[in-house]
């Protein structure tokens, strides 16, 4: 019986996955990244007894400060908009389920994302939960080692096979904040780590137009309480040199180019060559227009769409698709204005 090695919290999508793997004739190896609460852990373990898994526990709390809590951290304080989960994966969770399989002798990791992984590529999920974009930095040596058992589902099937399964975790809530920030309030835990960038102006067409209480609490596509001069007006860049943020009306914050740098591809990059794709600029699933690509060297992608898309935010990634098939990602290094 083949060995694979299963990132295990005890939700409803690490046991509704476990499950899956047993039938499919699997020997479940579970690991736990403990990374946040004894309570959390104890749920886990419990949790994989009531389930017969083998589960490692393994503490996750140096790795996560250094390979993600800092990158995240240093993010904001440049004015960017960090997705810690993109930074986790492929730096912290999945070398540690290879690591974890390597050493039990298992050729396979899996985890509970809804995606789908076939022959060595990551595609599309199901559109009402599709988490591949979170996905876009695995390494090719990671994704060949990876089988993701919810790709063909959509969470309310999932539920509906823990309930038929008799797992706890079918009533489980799921997990909606950052597991390093439990209650949320990011700006809070900035300013438990580092001293935070004080106030500083709104700018609108170059004109002063008011004050912000710190960079930090504004990304680009917010929009700013009020009005001017009876129009809403929206965060369009944010300049950590000056302590500004730049303010745009709501259709100046459309783009139909941008750059994305250390651009992770799961493909040949295609330098030298226009490929025809789609994008996405945040993790949604309503906005992801056709685009050409051209790779600038291997680790600046030039995108350019073919309707704009809103308010592409430094630091968040851009993700590239040709069809269902993920070609990779980088971070959105910035707008290019004509």
């Amino acid at each position: 019986m083949s060995r694979v090695v299963l990132g295990f919290s005890g939700g409803v999508d690490s046991a509704v996955s476990a499950v899956l793997l047993q039938k499919a004739g699997f020997a479940v190896h579970g690991l736990y990244l403990d990374n946040t609460t004894e309570e959390a852990r104890r749920e886990a373990v419990s949790s994989a007894e009531r389930m017969g898994v083998e589960l490692a526990v393994i503490d996750v709390h140096d790795k996560l400060e250094q390979r993600v809590c800092r990158p995240f951290a240093a993010c904001y304080l440049r004015g960017e908009t960090p997705n810690p989960c993109i930074l986790c994966n492929p730096t912290l969770k999945f070398p540690a389920l290879i690591e974890e399989a390597d050493r039990v002798g298992a050729e396979l990791v899996a985890t509970g994302h809804y995606a789908r992984s076939e022959g060595g590529a990551l595609y599309k999920g199901r559109p009402a939960n599709d988490q591949s974009y979170m996905l876009c930095r695995l390494t090719k040596e990671q994704v060949a080692r990876l089988t993701l058992p919810l790709g063909g589902f959509e969470k309310k099937q999932v539920r509906a096979l823990a309930e038929e399964f008799g797992l706890p975790a079918a009533h489980k809530k799921d997990s909606m904040e950052i597991c390093f920030i439990p209650d949320r309030d990011y700006v809070g835990w900035l300013s438990r780590r580092t001293a935070l960038p004080g106030p500083g102006d709104f700018v609108f067409h170059g004109a002063v137009i008011g004050r912000h209480g710190g960079i930090v609490n504004w990304t680009v596509g917010q929009r700013i309480p009020g009005l001017h001069e009876g129009r809403k007006l929206y965060v369009a860049r944010i300049d950590a040199g000056t302590n500004t943020i730049e303010l745009a009306l709501w259709e100046e914050l459309f783009k139909t180019e941008l750059l994305a740098g250390d651009f992770n591809w799961l493909i040949e990059p295609p330098v030298g060559k226009i490929l025809p794709a789609s994008v996405r600029v945040r993790h949604t699933k309503w906005e992801e227009p056709p685009c050409t690509v051209t790779a600038e060297g291997e680790s600046v992608a030039w995108i350019q769409c073919e309707t704009p898309v809103r308010a592409p935010a430094p630091g968040q990634s851009a993700v590239l698709y040709q069809g269902e098939r993920l070609l990779g990602g980088g971070f959105i290094l910035g707008q290019i204005d004509y």
